[in-house]
């Protein structure tokens, strides 16, 4: 028998993989024979063999095969399985009918509810989120602003560390030995003019609408939609909110706080 004839007959049995096939191989188990005179111990020497799994080598060479029944045997049995059979048979073709029925329904009831899956994707589908009309150079000075929020520091008091009291705000520094005034080394960055961004994008919004509060829906007439856009107060309560949100739709107009 060649190698691979036997690594497949070990496979066979259970708990034995390929690895393990082959690591009784190379230690001398070289067919199934030598594998039944082998014991507990000396299979445990293999490499990836535990103790469990030589035990349970062990058993399936142990378990009998089934008796072989004579024609008597067989002739008699099938007589009085006959019968049974038939029933068998009845009752099977009631539970296929019976499967058929629900089978159906359910077929039925699949159709019903992905034609709802897809009434409910077609409504929430996502909308692309308008965008205002402005020239070029606003969308650079946009994105230069972007890059200058990066990079500016975190402006904070004088001092705020050292006592729980001050708040994480900024505070122009004064005082006659105030060292962050003076600009000393190692002291916080102070707000300064060289942090601001560009000119003609100062007070719009990120996406590059001019921003108007709006509490109620006729301060919704006076929107130009095209560039601007209505953030809702925080003030206004669910019911006007709604009817804001409403009217907007209808005018085509952004906001900004949905």
């Amino acid at each position: 028998m060649t190698k691979k004839d036997v690594i497949n007959d070990f496979t066979k049995i259970q708990g034995i993989g390929k690895a393990k096939a082959e690591a009784l191989y190379n230690n001398g188990y070289d067919s199934l024979e030598k594998l039944k005179e082998a014991n507990v111990k000396d299979l445990q020497k293999v490499e990836g063999i535990t103790e469990n799994i030589a035990k349970n080598i062990k058993k399936q060479f142990k378990e009998k095969p089934a008796k072989q029944e004579t024609k008597k045997e067989k002739i008699g049995k099938s007589k009085s399985e006959e019968p049974k059979k038939e029933k068998k048979k009845a009752e099977v073709k009631t539970e296929k009918k019976t499967k058929t029925k629900k089978e159906e329904k359910t077929i039925v009831t699949k159709k019903e509810e992905e034609e709802e899956a897809e009434a409910e994707e077609k409504e929430e589908e996502y909308k692309v989120k308008k965008k205002p009309e402005i020239s070029k150079e606003i969308k650079k000075s946009l994105s230069l602003r972007k890059k200058i929020k990066k990079r500016t520091p975190e402006f904070l008091r004088e001092e705020w560390f050292r006592y729980k009291k001050l708040k994480k705000n900024w505070r122009r520094p004064d005082g006659m030995s105030s060292k962050m005034r003076r600009n000393l080394k190692y002291r916080p960055s102070r707000v300064r003019i060289g942090f601001r961004g560009p000119k003609g994008v100062r007070g719009l919004h990120s996406s590059g609408f001019e921003e108007i509060i709006v509490y109620n829906v006729n301060d919704l007439e006076g929107i130009n939609p095209k560039k601007q856009a209505a953030r809702i107060g925080s003030s206004v309560g669910t019911k006007k909110r709604m009817d804001i949100e409403k009217k907007a739709n209808e005018l085509e107009v952004r906001i900004l706080n949905l």
